[in-house]
């Protein structure tokens, strides 16, 4: 097999992506599709969903709620009906939290954050491991954030939610890694649309200052002073689910520029 061989994805994969419906999740769900995989999303957004099924008739588009560990069971009924198992997950699910200082964020706020962004990591894992245990190019791909290597301030629940998911990729490499099973975490940089755009907002908000100023600041954080793009982070998505990918486990990969601080 060539190196340029390598880099193509496995054929026909078999590929689950929470939160799939927008954002950097339907980049996902568009560039495996293109890569000839079989492509199941979830999202909580009937519009987004409906949107998507449009473009995209071939994939199996659910109405799911990740926080709701009944519908997420019932999503890998789904899958199994449809594929009869799973070759990837990617779990992309998440949400930007409160912006606020410690002692202003409130506790439900706080759980949100946690029960979104991490407990419905474990959610969908501990369905999808049994199939992967099945599968020929078993993978998981964990959607952490820069915000998972950096300190953010006035950011604490969703830090401490992607710090998090570093901790579960690796200590899931090291426990599937005998099984053939892969994990790694994706830690998308400053994303272009309009879930950055909000945050930046609120930062300038929390610290009276204008969006345009705050923007500014943020793009000096990076080195390249340029947004990543989520097509930079699915690119990343298929070279992990290739050939030339297949060592490659217990990582935490950023796709930002070098993002220097937060």
């Amino acid at each position: 097999m060539s190196v340029l061989q390598r880099l193509v994805p496995y054929p026909e994969l078999r590929v689950l992506i929470s939160a799939g419906a927008s954002g950097i999740g339907a980049a996902l769900a568009r560039a495996f599709v293109e890569a000839g995989a079989h492509v199941h999303i979830c999202d909580i957004n009937e519009d987004a969903l409906a949107d998507f099924r449009d473009q995209h008739p071939q994939v199996l588009a659910t109405k799911a709620d990740v926080s709701d560990r009944e519908a997420v069971a019932t999503l890998f009924r789904a899958q199994a009906a449809r594929w009869s198992g799973l070759d990837v997950l990617i779990n992309n699910a998440g949400i930007a939290g409160p912006t606020g200082g410690i002692d202003a964020i409130a506790e439900s706020d706080w759980q949100q954050t946690i029960d979104i962004n991490l407990n419905a990591q474990y959610r969908f894992a501990s369905h999808a491991v049994p199939m992967l245990r099945q599968s020929r190019h078993g993978q998981v791909l964990c959607m952490a954030s820069v915000a998972g290597r950096l300190g953010y301030a006035w950011r604490t629940p969703y830090a401490a939610t992607k710090w998090a998911i570093v901790g579960l990729v690796k200590s899931l490499a090291a426990e599937l890694g005998p099984e053939d099973i892969r994990v790694n975490a994706l830690l998308p940089g400053i994303v272009e649309g309009p879930r950055i755009e909000g945050v930046i907002r609120a930062r300038a908000e929390q610290l009276g200052t204008s969006y345009d100023t705050m923007r500014q600041e943020y793009l000096k954080k990076i080195s390249l002073r340029r947004m990543v793009t989520a097509e930079d982070v699915a690119a990343m998505a298929l070279f992990l689910c290739s050939p030339g990918g297949r060592n490659v486990t217990g990582q935490a990969i950023s796709i930002d520029g070098n993002v220097e601080y937060l």
